[in-house]
């Protein structure tokens, strides 16, 4: 007897009139805004600039979405590319279907490129924006709620998600792990994690970002291991496991060494940013200097009586 679960959406799909809201697409946009808006915040605390953190996203953002779905792709490409599959539907991304790891990879890239064009480090910029990633994954973790996927086994606990039949898919009625919300509980404790750490340890140099690499792997590791979708398997265990062990080795990895080679936390994040700075404060200066010139000199010399005026000279 099912005594509580959590339901699933009948349809992931909202309209406002002819216009369709996908559930999915959504939260990938709030997720987006958040991490956006949190990263501003922690930017300008560093020492940059307002507003450079999104002008960065601009180039960050697509390249993510891009390279989450090419990782989707690839690595599931039996959905698309088999017989009896359209491949036209591997470009339908509000179906679902984003990789984390090529997501990060190629808005690296994006973020590399945005970064370079403002003369910024992009490891001081990774250290900022880390745990609104995080942040962002968690919120768009419940777009697999509004679609019914990527859930775990089955199971009878409280909290177990309820799942309708999809024969389309071959889905199976029943309640099952929430991996969803383990994933999306796990992402907020990495981002309060995260921001915890880098003022406790005043991480710098990527660190941070690191930090948040490792520790989100982490639970990615056990709550892939309860998923039930198809997947391909090395040796036991289903490809991104083994993705998150090699990923969290190589952000162990670049925290030790980063540690040896670049103690402490960069000064100067964005150079133009000092420099408006600087500006400001030498304007007032210069005003007062301004000021005080004219008036400096319509004062008599000091010492010296004002000169007596022609008409009360005496002859």
């Amino acid at each position: 007897m099912e005594l509580a679960y959590i339901p699933s959406p009948s349809s992931g799909v909202i309209y406002l009139g002819p216009i369709p809201l996908r559930g999915y697409a959504f939260c990938i946009i709030i997720g987006v805004f958040v991490a956006v808006w949190l990263g501003g915040r922690r930017w300008v605390a560093r020492g940059g600039q307002v507003g450079t953190v999104a002008d960065i996203a601009v180039w960050a953002v697509p390249f993510g979405l891009v390279g989450g779905r090419l990782y989707h792709v690839i690595t599931d490409y039996q959905l698309y590319f088999t017989d009896g599959k359209n491949w036209v539907d591997a470009f339908k991304i509000w179906q679902g279907g984003l990789g984390i790891w090529g997501a990060v990879a190629l808005g690296a890239l994006g973020a590399w490129i945005g970064c370079r064009r403002r003369g910024i480090p992009l490891p001081a910029y990774a250290d900022a924006i880390a745990p609104g990633i995080a942040l962002a994954q968690a919120i768009g973790r419940w777009g697999n709620w509004f679609n019914q996927e990527l859930y775990g086994k089955a199971t009878t606990l409280p909290w177990a998600l309820k799942i309708d039949a999809d024969p389309d898919t071959g889905r199976v009625a029943g309640t099952y792990h929430p991996t969803f919300l383990y994933e999306s509980l796990w992402c907020i404790g990495v981002a309060l994690l995260v921001i915890w750490a880098d003022r406790r340890f005043t991480l710098g140099h990527g660190r941070a970002f690191a930090l948040y690499v490792a520790s989100y792997t982490v639970g990615r590791f056990w709550i892939e291991y309860l998923r039930v979708d198809d997947a391909h398997h090395i040796l036991g265990l289903r490809l991104n496991d083994w993705t998150s062990i090699v990923v969290f080795l190589a952000a162990m990895a670049y925290l030790v060494i980063s540690a040896k080679k670049a103690p402490g936390r960069e000064e100067v994040v964005e150079p133009v940013a000092v420099e408006d700075g600087a500006a400001e404060e030498d304007a007032p200066a210069e005003k007062d200097a301004e000021a005080k010139a004219p008036a400096e000199a319509k004062a008599p010399a000091e010492g010296k009586a004002p000169a007596e005026p022609e008409a009360t000279k005496k002859p």
